[in-house]
């Protein structure tokens, strides 16, 4: 399970379902007692509840573009050169890449206004939710499967 993920559960809650701020906190708060239990589910549940000092919810503050440490990106290089299949942590660098262009992704959204944002989810909510949770988990076990199967390819082989 990367940010990556994260961001994206959380942006299927507030654009799909229409969540408050509070109920995707709440939702992460649940989530965060299970098979999710993380350090990252347990901060983004936190920035959910938390408020700026003139009451409005920080992360309605927070520019949506993400900076990179460079462990994701070696991680993927050294993967690369190994032909092993990270796919998971790959496209985790590759979406903070695209978050950084922000200017591009707002003209591209503007240009792409015919994707309805108005639409309402009719389903079973709660249902939803619990098929979200086990699609972030099934996030978690690909990135520990393809972070072992690194590890194990290393070990074999040895690093470059």
């Amino acid at each position: 399970m990367t940010s990556a993920n994260v961001s994206q559960a959380y942006d299927i809650m507030k654009r799909g379902l229409g969540l408050s701020n509070k109920e995707i906190g709440d939702v992460f708060t649940k989530w965060n007692k299970g098979v999710l239990d993380s350090f990252l589910i347990e901060i983004t549940r936190d920035i959910m509840y938390f408020n700026d000092d003139d009451g409005t919810p920080l992360l309605e503050k927070i520019l949506d573009s993400a900076g990179q440490k460079g462990t994701g990106k070696w991680t993927a290089i050294n993967a690369l050169d190994l032909g092993m299949p990270v796919t998971l942590i790959a496209e985790a660098v590759l979406a903070r890449c695209l978050s950084s262009i922000k200017d591009e992704r707002t003209t591209a959204s503007k240009k792409l206004s015919f994707v309805s944002r108005t639409q309402k989810f009719e389903g079973d909510k709660a249902q939803f939710l619990d098929d979200l949770e086990q699609a972030l988990y099934a996030s978690k076990i690909i990135s520990y499967a393809q972070g072992f199967m690194l590890m194990q390819e290393v070990s074999r082989n040895g690093a470059n």
